[in-house]
C-alpha cells in the first residue's frame, strides 16, 4: 500500500520526497490497514462466546453506536450512528459485542445499505432472536465533499428481521425509543 500511496501523490501533482510528504506514504497505509481492519476480523472472533443464558424476552436497544466507515464508491467516510435492538430468545448478547458487530462491518469498503443489513443479520445469527431491527444514520463525504457538495443529507437506513418486521407494534415501539 505505501507505493501505491506514492504513487497518488505523484499522480495528483505532488511530490513525495518533500519534507511534508517523505513519510505520508507509510502512514497513509497504515491509517487504510486501520479503517479496513474489518476484513481480518470473523464473526466468531467478535462474538467471543459471549451469549448469556437468559429468560428475558423484551426487547434489548443499544442507541448511538458511532460509527466510520469508507464508501465503496469513492473510498471517502461516511460517519453516523447505529441503533441496534433485538427481541432475546433465551441467550443474550454481551452488550459490548454488539457495537464490536457494528464496528466489524463498518471497517470494510461498503454501502450504508450492505451495512444496515450485515448487522441486522449477524445479531439474528449470533442470538437467534425473535427478532432485530436495525437503523443507522450518516452523513457522507462523497456526498458532502464532491458531486452534489450537500452538507446537511443524513442518509438514514433501516432493517427489519422477525417480530420487527412482522408486528407492527414492535417495529413501533422500537422506533418511538429513537426519538
Amino acid at each position: 500500500m505505501k507505493d501505491a500511496f506514492t504513487s497518488i501523490l505523484r499522480a495528483v501533482g505532488e511530490n513525495p520526497d518533500r519534507e511534508g510528504l517523505r513519510d505520508t506514504p507509510e502512514r497513509a497505509a497504515k491509517a487504510m490497514s486501520y479503517l479496513t481492519k474489518g476484513y481480518g476480523q470473523t464473526l466468531d472472533e467478535v462474538v467471543n462466546g459471549a451469549l448469556f443464558d437468559s429468560d428475558n424476552s423484551e426487547m434489548v436497544l443499544v442507541k448511538d453506536i458511532e460509527l466510520y466507515s469508507l464508501c465503496e464508491h469513492h473510498m471517502l467516510p461516511f460517519v453516523g450512528k447505529a441503533h441496534v435492538a433485538y427481541i432475546p430468545s433465551g441467550r443474550v448478547l454481551g452488550l459490548s459485542k454488539i457495537a464490536r458487530i457494528v464496528d466489524m462491518y463498518a471497517r470494510r469498503l461498503q454501502i450504508q445499505e450492505n451495512l444496515t443489513k450485515q448487522i441486522a443479520d449477524s445479531i439474528m445469527e449470533v442470538t437467534g432472536a425473535a427478532g432485530v431491527g436495525v437503523v443507522v444514520e450518516a452523513q457522507h463525504m462523497c456526498m458532502m465533499m464532491r458531486g452534489v457538495e450537500k452538507q446537511n443529507g443524513l442518509m438514514k437506513t433501516s432493517m427489519m428481521l422477525g417480530l420487527f418486521r412482522n408486528n407492527p407494534a414492535t417495529r413501533t415501539e422500537f422506533l418511538s425509543l429513537l426519538r
